[in-house]
């Protein structure tokens, strides 16, 4: 595996690998991999011959008063898991080479509608960080697929409109969500959780699973189901910002004839806030 820090090295290394026609898939990251990262890594080596992976803590996706600075960093574990996973390319970029110009004079990448709502309106510049950062990734690699995890499905959506709408020619490849064996979906911020909120923790899942049992059964969304998922993370201890089910493919709010959903919630355990998410037919 080789590791690049500069964008020039960056494009030295994918051009010379890019020879003979291969493709190229990029996967991003913020690093502190567990095995739901090494299953993106996977993914991407179904649909190209070179993978790069990217470790940068991006700043502008970090509101004020959330995890930045506490957000655990693990370079030399990383890089052995990129290593078993038979990475080519890591770009480890220093800030000054993905903002060049600073924050406060960095131009924005922001996705309208969707970026504001679910996440986005407890968390209102995240998903222009994140938009913003992976563009700028994505010039930086040039990649002919990207893989994310749908793990945040609201973000998966946001950079397939993102490239889309901007006529980026990358293939934009979702992966399922990686789970422990109780159901948690694996996230570098589980191990914020305490011994006991960590045994709680599995019940975000088996609460958005019965919220799709319930559609399933009558057949309709309704309000009540919505706002009954909602007690139910709070009987376990949970201090829910949404429980909603939408259209898997657009977030909107779906209509009688919608039969392709997806039931998301975010919810506080203690300081940690955790995401997830269950597709599904109704």
């Amino acid at each position: 595996m080789i590791t690049v820090d500069s964008v020039a090295g960056l494009r030295d290394q994918v051009t010379r690998l890019r020879q003979g026609g291969k493709r190229v898939a990029f996967v991003p990251t913020m690093g502190n991999l567990h095995a739901g990262h090494l299953r993106l890594m996977q993914e991407a080596r179904q649909h190209a011959q070179v993978v790069v992976a990217s470790i940068y803590l991006n700043p502008l996706q970090f509101g004020q008063d959330e995890d930045f600075d506490a957000y655990p960093r693990t370079p030399a574990h990383d890089k052995v898991a990129l290593l078993s996973a038979g990475v080519d390319i890591l770009f480890k970029p220093a800030e000054a080479e993905i903002y060049p110009r600073g924050h406060a004079a960095q131009t924005f990448i922001e996705v309208p509608g969707l970026s504001h709502d679910l996440c986005g309106a407890f968390r209102p510049k995240h998903f222009r960080g994140v938009a913003t950062v992976v563009h700028r990734l994505f010039h930086m690699v040039a990649p002919d697929v990207a893989i994310f995890g749908k793990k945040d499905y609201q973000q998966w959506l946001i950079i397939r409109l993102m490239a889309a709408d901007l006529g980026l020619p990358i293939e934009i490849v979702g992966v399922d969500t990686v789970r422990e064996a109780d159901g948690l979906a694996l996230s570098s911020r589980n191990h914020y959780l305490s011994a006991v909120e960590r045994k709680l923790a599995p019940a975000l899942h088996e609460t958005l699973c019965g919220l799709r049992d319930r559609v399933q059964r009558h057949g309709s969304v309704t309000t009540e189901a919505e706002e009954a998922a909602m007690e139910s993370l709070k009987s376990h201890g949970f201090r829910p910002d949404y429980v909603s089910v939408r259209r898997q493919e657009d977030l909107a709010k779906p209509r009688p004839e919608d039969r392709r959903l997806v039931a998301l919630a975010a919810a506080w355990l203690g300081n940690t806030r955790l995401i997830d998410n269950v597709e599904f037919e109704s």
